[in-house]
């Protein structure tokens, strides 16, 4: 794949927010470096309100898309319909979401499955490069195990791999398989103690935020082997992980590792050693 920001722009980003907003944060990444934008058709009307913005800069970024459907037709019509709704005749990625357990390998690999739309879009130009994103370990070292991707969107998470372990075997096959690590939740603090959701109503995960500790988590995850990373769904903190590691963030040390690991035992972890549960 090409070079990739470090930072990519989630779609639940802008979802909710009007094709105008959307046009002003997509400008505003856009013209701090960042050329990796990632959407789906789960992620309510993010696809159309990041469609016009999009498509004014789309030849010169990288547009990631996915498919929740594990049948070859249904793929196949999400795929068409993504394509429209973001005004694009290719995805530079697209990618099965949220691959989690068995039953969805089993569907996306039969004779009639998802992946059969991927490879035979890939084909016809309407894909360079297939992935999968995945919360379980059994399902991705299925997937990765039987079939020939070019990338994986993963947590890679301070606290999970501190204190639960992980991922980490995941992030080796990967390194040695040659496969761009794409991370999910690196700035996951943990579940939501509460239904209150405060100001960050888009995110699915308590995020951190403190900002020395977000630092760190950064700096912890682009440590595992990771091409780039999506921050959380608000706009807020997509601005502020953007901002560090734009300002230059140095390698994590072993002080910065210890004070995680200290962190991470105190932390309702968002899945433990096998899978992440949101």
């Amino acid at each position: 794949m090409i070079d990739l920001s470090v930072v990519g722009l989630g779609g639940i980003v802008v979802k909710d927010t009007s094709v105008k907003e959307s046009e002003k944060i997509i400008n505003f990444a856009y013209e701090r470096g960042v050329n990796y934008y990632d959407v789906a058709p789960g992620y309510g009307n993010a696809q159309e309100l990041m469609g016009p913005g999009i498509s004014k800069i789309r030849n010169k970024i990288f547009l990631a898309c996915k498919t929740n459907k594990r049948d070859q037709v249904g793929s196949e019509d999400e795929l068409n319909d993504s394509l429209k709704k973001l005004k694009t005749d290719y995805f530079d990625l697209y990618q099965l979401h949220g691959m989690k357990t068995e039953d969805d390998f089993h569907k996306v690999s039969s004779k009639n499955g998802a992946l059969k739309t991927l490879f035979k879009a890939k084909k016809e130009g309407k894909i360079k490069h297939i992935g999968f994103s995945c919360h379980s370990i059994k399902v991705a070292i299925q997937l990765l195990d039987n079939y020939d991707f070019d990338s994986i969107l993963f947590p890679v998470n301070w606290a999970l791999i501190l204190n639960k372990g992980f991922g980490i075997e995941i992030l080796e096959k990967c390194k040695n398989k040659n496969i761009s690590v794409l991370a999910l939740k690196c700035m996951a603090n943990g579940l939501w103690p509460t239904d209150d959701r405060g100001e960050f109503q888009k995110c699915w995960y308590e995020p951190l935020t403190d900002q020395k500790i977000i630092e760190m988590a950064i700096k912890f995850t682009l440590s595992k082997n990771v091409v780039s990373f999506l921050p959380p769904g608000n706009e807020k903190l997509f601005k502020l992980a953007l901002e560090f590691v734009n300002s230059g963030l140095g390698e994590i040390n072993d002080e910065e590792i210890k004070f995680l690991l200290d962190q991470s035992i105190k932390t309702n972890t968002i899945g433990s050693s096998e899978e992440v549960y949101i």
